[in-house]
């Protein structure tokens, strides 16, 4: 029985990064379901929640009234979350014209944020950014491009973290996320993707629905999308450039916070889970969020299972002494050099182990019934 449940969580973990990836990509080379894209250039309000970001809001502000994009075609709209330092100043300081400010009096959040602004923008497509995210110049065009298709509701494009300072967490996560967008890519060719950043997104004006304070609009509003019958696509040529978090802790608290939103707005959409509503995203929710949030179990399984099956074979040893060479690499990785073939997979290693060790603290929270609808601005 032991031996079964050990060989059972490794193939599980196996399963979750590898083999649901791979199955993807065959999938994708029989069922590609081309986009029909066109330049196109819709109406868009951009729209941008912010708390206390005054270092960054300026930036952000230039960034999207630059883009190329027809200037009569495009507004944009920050939401200040009860902000109480100088950011709703330095919005107003900037033209009339494209840039509107609306203030959230109480501070509730960015999905209170947004339902509080949908209902008045004008654009018939309605693209979010994060108040410190730069856009590509071209990047309103990608995205909006997709929209040509009829059949898409909702368009991710690809976030790039920048590490300019050469951190462990930082190159750990840059790695993660080139991951994520292979595996992006890929369900895009075989309908809709199931997870997206936030940071640079557009949907259909008509496909948004109002979501709860707690919910996670980034999680939440394209499982709605995909509920009302349209795609959810990846668009690699949108790039978006944020700063990756420097410090294990900082990024840590983020992993908690996005996990646990993540357990509330699977729960929330469960019955996308059903495949009788939707076998092929049924099966991908599963295996891309579900089980991946679920990987650290796995590994615990796999660990304890390991350690009581020492006297069983060399095998078992070889590979319980592995395991444990595996973790402590992953905490010494910041004492270690981060340069290097060698550097980087420690530094993978590390952020592995932290982003299974959040998913488990999130998962707590969870079962204790904690939300969390509001958090400080991300530290790059």
């Amino acid at each position: 029985m032991l031996a079964f449940l050990f060989f059972l969580s490794l193939g599980m973990i196996f399963y979750v990064y590898a083999g649901y990836p791979v199955f993807v990509h065959v999938l994708g080379l029989f069922v590609n379901r081309t986009l029909q894209k066109q330049s196109a250039e819709p109406f868009v309000t951009i729209l941008i929640a912010a708390f206390n970001e005054e270092r960054h809001i300026a930036a952000t502000i230039d960034n999207k009234l630059s883009l190329e994009y027809p200037a009569d075609r495009l507004e944009v709209i920050v939401i200040s979350d009860g902000s109480t330092d100088r950011t709703d100043e330095i919005v107003k300081n900037f033209p009339d014209g494209n840039l509107r400010l609306l203030r959230q009096e109480h501070r509730s959040g960015k999905t209170a944020a947004l339902n509080q602004a949908v209902p008045l923008a004008k654009g018939e497509i309605l693209a979010f950014s994060d108040a410190n995210s730069i856009w590509a110049a071209d990047a309103l065009c990608r995205l909006t491009a997709n929209f040509a298709d009829p059949g898409v509701g909702y368009v991710t494009g690809k976030m790039v973290y920048t590490n300019p300072g050469g951190s462990p967490v930082g190159e750990g996560c840059s790695t993660y996320m080139k991951y994520e967008n292979f595996l992006r890519a890929a369900e895009t060719r075989i309908g809709s993707i199931v997870g997206v950043d936030g940071g640079i997104d557009a949907v259909r004006k008509e496909l948004y629905r109002p979501m709860n304070p707690d919910q996670l609009p980034d999680f939440v509003l394209p499982l709605q999308v995909v509920a009302q019958g349209r795609r959810v696509v990846y668009e690699p040529a949108a790039l978006l450039r944020e700063p990756a978090l420097k410090e294990a802790g900082d990024e840590y608290r983020m992993r908690v916070r996005v996990s646990l939103r993540a357990f509330w707005a699977l729960f929330d959409m469960r019955h996308l889970l059903n495949p009788r509503t939707d076998p092929l995203f049924a099966w991908q929710l599963w295996s891309h969020k579900v089980l991946r949030y679920l990987c650290f179990f796995f590994l615990v399984c796999a660990w304890f299972c390991n350690a009581l099956l020492w006297n069983s074979g060399s095998f078992y040893r070889v590979f319980f002494v592995l395991q444990n060479m595996a973790y402590i690499c992953a905490g010494a990785a910041p004492l270690l050099s981060s340069e290097g073939f060698v550097g980087r997979q420690l530094n993978f290693f590390r952020y592995f182990f932290l982003i299974n060790l959040a998913a488990a603290h999130a998962l707590v929270k969870f079962i204790m019934g904690r939300k969390q609808v509001m958090w400080a601005p991300r530290k790059g």
